[in-house]
């Protein structure tokens, strides 16, 4: 069975958390997921982040218009701003397309 989200472009953000600031980060965090779900061209998240604060957050966008219009959003580049500037010690970030997957789970 084809993975359902072959053809869609991931970007792979990976962070480590400054530890600063929680409340203020975890109110960001989620007004930018609700606002990234409710753009054109969304097609989901995977998020996690370890007790150290690294984490890895994959948003994936039916096309790379979608992808490069949400990178331009006007609110989450003034998030992304003060991201660098008070809660991450660094990031990396990758866009690829999803070019195959496979999906197991248990019965």
């Amino acid at each position: 069975m084809e993975n359902p989200r072959t053809g869609q472009i991931a970007v792979i953000f990976v962070s480590q958390r400054t530890g600063a600031e929680e409340a203020e980060y975890g109110a960001a965090a989620t007004a930018m997921a609700e606002l990234a779900a409710a753009q054109p061209g969304y097609a989901g998240v995977d998020s996690v982040r370890d007790a150290q604060g690294l984490g890895i957050t994959i948003s994936y966008w039916t096309d790379d218009a979608s992808a490069i219009a949400w990178r331009d959003h006007p609110e989450h580049a003034r998030i992304r701003e003060m991201g660098r500037a008070r809660w991450y010690d660094w990031y990396t970030l990758e866009v690829t397309r999803v070019e195959r997957g496979y999906r197991w789970s248990r019965a």
